[in-house]
C-alpha cells in the first residue's frame, strides 16, 4: 500500500482552508487528528513544539514539507502513524525565510526508533516521487487528494 493510500484509507488526511496564525498553532492543528485517532496526545504535541524552540526549524525538511516529530521514546506517543495536513498558505516557521516555510505537514508519531526510521524512509520514498509535492501542495479538497493518490497509483509499479 502506498503512503498516500494509508493516509487516505486511514482517515488521516485533513485539508484546512484558513492559514493558521503562526506556527505554533499549526503543529497544534497538524496534530488533532492523530491525537483524535489517540495515536498521540498533547504532550506529544507539545513536546515537538518544544523541541523546535530549542533547536530551531529542523523539521521543515524541504521548503514546503514539514514533519513534525519528537522522540519515539517521548511523552505522549500511543501508538505507530502518520498523518497528512494540507494548509493552503504556507506557515513560517522562520520570519523571511521561504526556505522555512511548509503548507504540507506530515506529523510522525512511533512507539519504537525501528517504527519512527520506517516512517521516515516510507516519507522520504513518498517525496521524493516526481512531482509528488507540487501535487500535494495543489490540492483544495479531499476530492483532490483522492485524485492525486489514483494518479499516482497508477503509476505505480
Amino acid at each position: 500500500m502506498t503512503m498516500l493510500k494509508y493516509f487516505n484509507d486511514n482517515d488521516l488526511v485533513r485539508i484546512y482552508n484558513d492559514t493558521p496564525r503562526e506556527w505554533r498553532d499549526a503543529l497544534r492543528i497538524a496534530g488533532a487528528n492523530l491525537k483524535e485517532k489517540k495515536y498521540i496526545t498533547d504532550e506529544y504535541i507539545n513536546e515537538i513544539i518544544k523541541n523546535v524552540e530549542t533547536n530551531g526549524a529542523y523539521i521543515v525538511i524541504v521548503p514546503g514539507v514539514v514533519m513534525p516529530h519528537a522522540l519515539a521514546t517521548g511523552e505522549g506517543v500511543l501508538g505507530t502513524a502518520i498523518s497528512f495536513t494540507k494548509f493552503n498558505e504556507p506557515v513560517s516557521f522562520e520570519k523571511g525565510d521561504a526556505e522555512k516555510e511548509g503548507k504540507l505537514f506530515f506529523t510522525l508519531a512511533a512507539k519504537d526508533d525501528k517504527q519512527h526510521l520506517e516512517n521516515i524512509q516510507n516519507l522520504m520514498e513518498l517525496l521524493m516521487i516526481d512531482g509528488m509535492t507540487e501535487a500535494l501542495s495543489d490540492i483544495k479538497t479531499q476530492e483532490d487528494f483522492v485524485e492525486v493518490m489514483n494518479k499516482f497509483e497508477s503509476t505505480a509499479t
